[in-house]
């Protein structure tokens, strides 16, 4: 089986260690976060599905996005250092602007 086969949060083995499936090529391990290459066969573990569900098109209300996002936004502006700060205002002026 393939990354892309895997839905998110699904357990599989790869080079003899267990990974989470976090993200479209990324995998959490005991050793940290790792990219998994799209070839990669990997080993499901606890009876995965084939195929990942369908994506949902349901849409949230913005205001709770909003929201979300700005709770989000005043814990990583806790944990990063000020003089990365600018770098993170300037992300976080992306974000909004591409909601529109």
């Amino acid at each position: 089986m393939k990354i892309h086969q895997l839905p998110m949060g699904a357990r599989f083995e790869y080079e003899g260690e267990e990974y989470v499936k976090t993200g479209p090529l990324i995998a959490a391990g005991k050793a940290g976060q790792r990219m998994i290459p799209k070839y990669a066969v990997l080993k499901p573990l606890g009876g995965v599905e084939a195929v990942a569900p369908p994506v949902s098109r349901a849409t949230l209300p913005r205001e709770e996005v909003l929201g979300a996002f700005a709770a989000f936004y005043a814990d990583c502006r806790s944990l990063v250092p000020e003089d990365r700060r600018p770098g993170l205002e300037d992300a976080r002026e992306r974000f909004l602007r591409a909601l529109g």
